[in-house]
């Protein structure tokens, strides 16, 4: 009777009833936040894995995109278009010193980038050029029939990336590398061979082989065709004891899809390159969820612990559990608006900590990949300054030492000493001791001499004026800015006209910029060629437009895409060219 008395009383039905809502709401928030839970791990895991596949898409672009940019300076090379064009040279010192020529250049460029293999040249015939001079060519092997040289002969001047492969080229010399092949064509479209450069594999293998995604996860990468360009378990995926969904990869466009292999099921992220290749992330699903049956048991240890110490308790608990989620969203947050300087504090719950653990791991790495783009891009654009200052074209020099040896044949002592000492100073202001800076009177005193010396050669067709501030002289620019805009005007202006031709050099300021303006009176451009000339593309008749082209990207590159050239011209009325600098008095300044 009495513990039917106490079932039935008023305070038994009022703790079981507390007991079955506190159970009820426990449960539901228990499963609620177990899957909420397991999808949250599941959702940053595969956010963590697409930014890092887009990371190392990023890492890979700079480096075949490094390729392309060689590919480019090497098919819009002068001396090696006209030396793969000629079938007969004047002499054999002639072919000799283009040869050589050429090999210099190829080399510099493998010495510029520790990551290339080689950089060569196979044009028709036996016109075979490399910057590896301590390599000897394969005699064994028919470089017109390799795949790499087919593949370039079909794209028709685009470059082509193939798979990684051992290139037997040299001999004695079978290295792991990636290649970029390129048809070089004449101004007649004529085929004049394929440049060819190989980066070494290892690179490839040096970004990927540390990057983990869990315990067994990796990155993987295929070409167009289904080819692997790198596997870190290449040697099983050759000899059949293990297989990836390829057909799957290259059917599937930026996104994810998971395989269907049970316990062993692995989800794919797949990120398309800009050259065809995809860039595929694997990690394993089991390992994503492995935290489930702590999740399971952690809910009931806390519902039984809820339903025995009641609800202050379930609220305490409930709270603890929050506190950090919270504090891990409002991390979110910073990171979301751009701030990865954070570091969340591991609390002692086990699930919270290790998805706070993750987060950290995940900022980390971010950053770090996101400061070695940075560096990447800045060492590219120094790379570019300091090759778009290497092509001053050196015809002048040329024609200069003529007119000299014209000069002492004809016994005119003193015309050889002065332009022989204006070429001294001429040459003397280029080298200005390696700076990259210089003032703007030092380049007036380049300019001079360059006229000096031209004037001579045309004493009946030029005449020049330079009238430049003293307040300007001070300024600081970068060196050979002047010479390749009035080498223009001569060449292309005042040579083809009829009569003297006079060119005049003033400044002009504003608060914050230095204008540096060349007039002529030469015969002048059309509307067509004006708006063409600095075009990367522009077709330029004659050779027109590749120096000032080379000083306008140098200006852009070095001080900002705001500062560069302006032309201003009609035809028979000459031509005026304004070229914009900001006014730099330290030469430690630089723009942005």
């Amino acid at each position: 009777m009495r513990l039917l008395f106490r079932i039935r009383s008023f305070q038994t039905h009022i703790a079981l009833a507390f007991v079955a809502v506190i159970l009820l709401t426990i449960l539901i928030m228990g499963v609620t936040s177990y899957y909420l839970s397991r999808e949250s791990v599941q959702s940053n895991a595969q956010s963590y894995t697409a930014e890092i596949v887009k990371q190392v898409n990023k890492n890979i672009n700079s480096y075949v995109n490094g390729m392309t940019y060689m590919s480019d300076l090497v098919a819009n090379n002068r001396t090696v278009v006209e030396y793969l064009s000629s079938s007969s040279f004047s002499s054999l010192a002639e072919e000799k010193k283009q040869k050589e020529t050429i090999t210099d250049f190829l080399e510099s460029m493998l010495v510029s980038r520790t990551d290339i293999a080689s950089v060569n040249i196979i044009g028709n015939g036996d016109k075979l050029l490399t910057g590896r001079q301590d390599l000897d060519w394969n005699p064994y092997v028919d470089l017109r029939a390799m795949k790499w040289y087919t593949d370039a002969i079909a794209a028709h001047g685009e470059n082509v990336i193939s798979s990684s492969h051992v290139q037997p080229i040299f001999k004695d010399r079978y290295p792991w590398v990636v290649s970029l092949s390129r048809e070089l064509i004449g101004r007649d479209g004529q085929s004049l061979g394929v440049f060819l450069v190989d980066l070494n594999f290892s690179v490839m293998n040096d970004i990927l082989k540390d990057i983990k995604l869990g315990h067994r996860g990796y990155v993987f990468i295929v070409d167009q065709n289904g080819r692997l360009v790198y596997h870190p378990q290449q040697q099983l995926i050759y000899s059949n004891l293990k297989s990836e969904m390829i057909g799957k990869v290259l059917e599937a466009k930026n996104g994810t899809f998971t395989s269907n292999e049970g316990g062993d099921s692995r989800m794919y992220t797949v990120q398309d390159s800009d050259f065809g290749w995809k860039i595929v992330g694997v990690s394993y699903v089991n390992e994503l969820a492995q935290n489930q049956e702590n999740l399971k048991l952690g809910f009931l240890a806390l519902a039984l612990m809820c339903i025995v110490l009641a609800a202050m308790i379930a609220i305490y608990l409930t709270q603890r559990v929050s506190r950090p989620i919270r504090q891990l969203e409002r991390h979110m947050k910073e990171v979301e608006r751009g701030n990865f300087d954070i570091h969340v504090q591991v609390p002692r719950t086990i699930e919270i900590g290790r998805l706070a653990r993750a987060f950290n791991l995940m900022v980390g790495k971010i950053k770090e990949l996101m400061n070695q783009i940075i560096l990447d891009q800045e060492q590219k654009r120094q790379s570019e300054i300091n090759a778009l200052q290497a092509q001053i074209n050196p015809h002048f020099l040329y024609n200069t030492l003529d007119s000299i040896v014209w000069m002492a044949e004809s016994n005119k002592n003193r015309e050889v000493i002065a332009m022989t000492s204006a070429l001294a100073k001429l040459f003397r202001a280029s080298i200005s001791k390696g700076e990259e800076l210089v003032p703007v009177k030092n380049e007036i005193e380049h300019i001079t001499n360059y006229l000096r010396i031209q004037q001579m050669r045309y004493s009946d067709k030029l005449d020049y004026s330079i009238d430049i501030g003293d307040s300007a002289q001070h300024f600081y620019t970068i060196k050979v800015i002047l010479q390749p805009i009035v080498e223009n005007a001569i060449y292309h202006g005042i040579k083809k006209k009829k009569g003297m031709g006079f060119i005049t050099i003033t400044s002009e300021e504003t608060e914050n910029d230095l204008m540096l303006v060349v007039e002529d009176n030469g015969i002048g451009m059309d509307e067509e060629t004006v708006r063409t000339l600095l075009l990367p593309t522009a077709i330029r008749k004659e050779g027109r437009g590749v120096g000032v082209r080379n000083v306008h990207e140098r200006l852009q590159l070095y001080f900002g895409l705001q500062y560069g050239l302006s032309y201003s011209s009609r035809p028979g009325a000459g031509t005026k060219v304004t070229i914009t600098l900001p006014k730099t008095s330290n030469p430690l300044e630089q723009g942005e």
